[in-house]
């Protein structure tokens, strides 16, 4: 009998304790949820519930949702609507032989001491020439920054993590660096995706205008980061540049804003995460350099990006989009 009442007053415990176990460690949950939890303002900037934030760790994604915008649904595969291409119309085919190195020889720079904006290459006698074995690809890129909308600010203030997943919840992925090359320079493997791709031009795309100095104490400062970002903004519309199409005809490679990539090229070496095609600044802003030096949870005022895809045979449909 003792024995008996022993037992059922040991279980009795047991169960209070569990019960107390799971609520507090579901309460726990709950607020690491609410505390990585960001919203995407009209004008694309990223910023959490209670205010703008440098948050330099990971924003995982939830399955159901896209980081950069919560009205955007999941999906695995693209809406069958007719399409002419393999790609949905969204999105612009790009089909070629990537070329690991390109003879690439500036004759004339802007800056002769950094030497970063080269003002004229040399004509190659035979464009698109590769000494190296080339890869073929066939892949679907987005025509513009995200969030992919002509006359839309592209999207700033996104770290890898961020635009990895806001591409995948949308039944897309992030341009590898490769990708991005080809669909920059074109078949004849050019330094500028404009014009005759070897004079610079800062009236072809949003590039070299004169750089503004940040103030680091005030970007750090969650009370003052929006007002010190606006004020270092310069980006312009996506498609307001009418001649900055690369030879496929993905606009704006080039400036405005600087685009994340897979870093495929350097093997993933220092990082995963690549930038590509330089922002509105008076830096490269040319299609192959690549710039490594930023980890994947690194966010700047000037850093977007844009989604590619892969090329289906036969008809597909019109990928999913933002929504209001």
């Amino acid at each position: 009998m003792r024995r008996s009442r022993a037992l059922l007053l040991f279980g009795g415990f047991l169960a209070v304790l569990t019960v107390a176990t799971v609520s507090v460690r579901s309460h726990a949950a709950g607020r690491a949820s609410a505390s990585r939890a960001g919203i995407i303002g009209a004008d694309g900037v990223v910023s959490s519930q209670t205010g703008w934030r440098l948050d330099l760790l990971p924003l995982l994604a939830k399955r159901d949702e896209a980081v950069f915008g919560s009205f955007i649904k999941s999906r695995t595969v693209w809406d069958t609507l007719p399409s002419d291409t393999g790609c949905p119309p969204e999105m612009v085919e790009v089909e070629g032989d990537y070329c690991p190195y390109v003879d690439q020889k500036c004759l004339r720079w802007l800056d002769p001491t950094t030497k970063l904006q080269c003002a004229e290459f040399e004509r190659s006698p035979t464009p698109g020439r590769c000494s190296l074995s080339t890869e073929h690809k066939r892949l679907c890129m987005d025509r513009y920054e995200w969030p992919n909308k002509v006359g839309v600010l592209p999207t700033y203030m996104a770290n890898w993590y961020e635009a990895k997943s806001s591409c995948e919840a949308i039944g897309k992925r992030l341009c590898s660096d490769t990708e991005w090359t080809l669909a920059c320079e074109g078949p004849e493997r050019q330094p500028y995706p404009y014009g005759d791709g070897y004079l610079r031009d800062d009236r072809a795309c949003n590039v070299d205008k004169p750089y503004i100095w940040p103030n680091p104490e005030k970007f750090v400062d969650p009370r003052m980061q929006a007002e010190e970002v606006a004020r270092l903004d310069q980006r312009e519309a996506s498609g307001a540049r009418t001649s900055c199409v690369s030879p496929y005809g993905v606009h704006d490679m080039t400036g405005n804003v600087d685009e994340w990539v897979l870093n495929v090229s350097q093997f993933g070496k220092p990082y995963l995460s690549g930038l590509k095609g330089g922002y509105w600044g008076p830096v490269r802003t040319r299609c192959r350099p690549m710039t490594t030096a930023h980890e994947e949870a690194f966010r700047y005022y000037q850093i977007g990006f844009r989604c590619c895809g892969d090329a289906h045979s036969g008809n597909v449909g019109e990928a999913p989009v933002a929504k209001l």
